[in-house]
């Protein structure tokens, strides 16, 4: 039996190397060998740090009883959800016209030419609480692809019919009401009011009244939206947000969250630790600092960006997508036992493994996450190692392209110096654009968002030729186009944005600091194409409803400009120039402390040369962005920018909410 996952970048994949199960990778020639042998496909799906998958992988998987029947039966293949996740989208779609205990391990029977007829999630080796015994699951499905062959074609024609069905609805939203149309004050309102309503009482986060039931996730782009509106949103979104950090949802010890909890309380955690889940909350756990300086929220930025830095960030510089739920503790595999340990116990025993894969978008929003928190907080060490891992993405994830002349493609995943041939999706093209925004910002480096604003522009280029804003470069995963199964568009959203959301939101980004309205449109589109779906469900569109309320708000941008003879960045406050006299860089200083607290749309620092740089790239709002022999500041609305100022005062003057229409203006 040939091993044909021993080498594979997923980590997932390999812990089934060695399972009797002959296992193939995604790809065409496992279904070539299905229709060969003219039997079912069984696409398994999960990944490393899943608890259930481990269990399946121990009880089923690794049975050679079991595995001889998939052998004789199937061609099976082995999938990583974090690698393929448009894979995992469109057999999850087809998977709820079966089962409505959806989730992972899962596992999918289909034709030899991908169409899936029968689909569930974990099966266990004996039937216990009314689930299947997965033994006979595979004679029950045997039996029908033996002996019912016209009826098993016949569903697998339906839910490939319901899937093209969902993939149309889903590209254009919109035949119904509401179609085509933004999302306004009044509806952001509703939103925030809808949330409020599913608060649990008794121990915080969301759920439905009133038994409030398990299990419990973060829901961390809720948390961005919240947070961004004041009054009701924000303190909802800051109270929820300190309930999870002194719940046992998060490790007092090394400052991370786990994915999700069992229990209503937080209690009774699954231990897996995501890249996502955590440059998320950092992100929210800033906002709170933000909005109102509070203690305990500058505590958790810093737990949280420790975690990142020291747990889950790779010799590369980059991070690895998750840490795994169990370790191995006195010989025994023990799901989340190693949490259970103070500090100095876990210094004894080995951690639990890390997912090394490095995936694009993930990555970005640790980057953003890290640039945003350097900032806020004057953590310029947080600042570069955002830097570090932007680095090594676009050292080894941005690629020369030969069938774009000259141009690159981006790539999903890598492990160590290897980089996976699946296809990079519309989240890592818009979460890396958006981290390297944010870090073009923190470091006042035009090189970072020049990369950003060409990846945005291929998923804008890409989308020529449809009715949607954004698209993939290269069209949807090459197999799952091909046996009619790729969903165009997934705009919903769960524990981080939609890849719609995360390149909407950087468009919008590239407009702030470019003045290119064909970016504000795109952003808008894709606003639009949920339309007030997204307020009507905001738990399941938390980044989409923090765009919506962004383009609703006026545009005002602060650029602050140094001397040139200045080494800065936006975490840099020190001697304003080598020059200057004492009171001058007094005087600097404090006016970078003012820009740098300011609540506009967008905040930067830069040298003269700096901003000569980003003016030279085609980025408007810097043009004529010039110092005046200290410090300058300019408060900009809609690129419309007021004469400078180098005092304190006078800018934290000018930021007080009700700006006078009157001001002298200048350009």
């Amino acid at each position: 039996m040939a091993n044909r996952l021993a080498d594979a970048i997923s980590p997932y994949l390999r812990s089934h190397a060695e399972n009797p199960v002959d296992w193939w990778p995604w790809g065409e020639e496992a279904f070539a060998e299905a229709a060969r042998r003219d039997v079912p496909v069984l696409v398994s799906i999960g990944y490393s740090t899943c608890h259930w998958c481990h269990v399946m992988a121990r009880e089923s998987f690794s049975d050679p009883t079991l595995a001889a029947t998939l052998n004789a039966h199937f061609v099976a293949i082995k999938v990583d959800r974090e690698e393929h996740p448009d894979v995992d989208a469109s057999y999850m779609a087809a998977a709820s016209a079966f089962t409505r205990n959806l989730g992972w391990p899962l596992n999918v029977f289909t034709t030899p030419g991908g169409r899936p007829f029968y689909a569930g999630s974990y099966f266990p080796p004996r039937p216990v609480n009314g689930m299947p015994a997965f033994a006979g699951v595979l004679a029950a499905v045997t039996n029908a692809w033996t002996l019912r062959r016209t009826e098993v074609a016949e569903t697998a024609d339906a839910v490939a019919a319901a899937l093209a069905a969902s993939a149309a609805i889903g590209s254009a939203q919109g035949d119904g009401p509401g179609a085509g149309q933004g999302i306004g004050a009044s509806a952001l309102a509703d939103a925030v009011a809808r949330v409020a309503a599913l608060e649990d009482p008794l121990f915080g986060g969301f759920g439905t009244p009133p038994e409030f039931a398990d299990p419990k996730f973060p829901v961390a782009p809720v948390l961005g939206f919240l947070l961004e509106q004041p009054g009701t949103g924000a303190a909802l979104g800051a109270r929820t947000l300190k309930v999870m950090g002194a719940s046992p949802l998060r490790d007092p010890v090394e400052g991370g969250f786990f994915r999700y909890s069992t229990r209503r309380d937080w209690g009774d955690p699954h231990y897996e630790r995501m890249l996502y889940d955590n440059a998320l909350l950092l992100d929210a756990a800033v906002q709170v600092w933000r909005n109102d300086g509070a203690v305990w929220a500058a505590t958790l930025s810093d737990a949280l960006a420790g975690f990142l830095l020291d747990v889950l960030r790779l010799p590369t510089g980059a991070f690895a997508s998750a840490q795994d739920s169990e370790s191995t503790l006195g010989g025994q595999r023990s799901e989340g036992g190693y949490y259970a340990l103070d500090e100095l116990a876990r210094a004894l025993v080995a951690p639990p493994a890390l997912d090394e894969k490095v995936l694009s978008g993930w990555n970005g929003l640790a980057i953003g996450a890290l640039a945003r928190a350097g900032t806020a907080l004057r953590r310029p060490d947080w600042v570069e190692a955002a830097r570090a891992a932007a680095e090594q993405l676009l050292a080894l994830h941005w690629r020369p392209d030969d069938a774009r002349r000259g141009g690159r493609s981006l790539a999903r995943a890598s492990r160590g110096s290897r980089v996976s041939s699946a296809p990079a999706t519309l989240e890592d093209f818009g979460m890396l654009a958006d981290g390297l925004l944010a870090l073009a910002v923190a470091t006042g480096e035009a090189g970072y968002a020049v990369t950003a604003r060409d990846l945005v522009d291929a998923c804008i280029e890409a989308a020529a030729s449809s009715r949607l804003p954004f698209a993939v470069p290269g069209g949807a995963e090459p197999l799952l186009s091909a046996q009619g199964l790729a969903l165009e568009l997934d705009a919903a959203e769960g524990a981080y944005p939609s890849g719609l959301s995360a390149i909407g939101t950087a468009a919008f980004e590239l407009y702030l600091l470019s003045g290119d309205r064909g970016y504000l449109d795109a952003a808008e589109q894709a606003v639009a194409l949920v339309g007030p779906t997204a307020a009507e469900r905001p738990l399941a569109y938390g980044a989409l409803l923090t765009l919506a309320a962004r383009l609703q708000r006026p545009v005002v941008q602060l650029v602050s400009v140094v001397t040139s003879g200045v080494v800065t960045s936006a975490v840099v406050t020190g001697a304003v120039a080598a020059d200057a006299d004492a009171d001058a860089s007094r005087a600097g200083e404090a006016l970078l402390d003012v820009a740098l607290a300011a609540s506009v749309a967008i905040a930067i620092v830069v040298t003269e040369a700096q901003a000569a740089a980003f003016a030279d790239a085609g980025f408007e709002l810097f043009a004529g962005r010039t110092a005046r022999g200290r410090a300058a500041s300019y408060l900009c609305e809609q690129f419309v920018c007021r004469l400078p100022v180098t005092d304190a005062a006078a800018l934290a003057a000018l930021l007080q909410p009700d700006l006078d229409p009157g001001a002298e203006r200048g350009r």
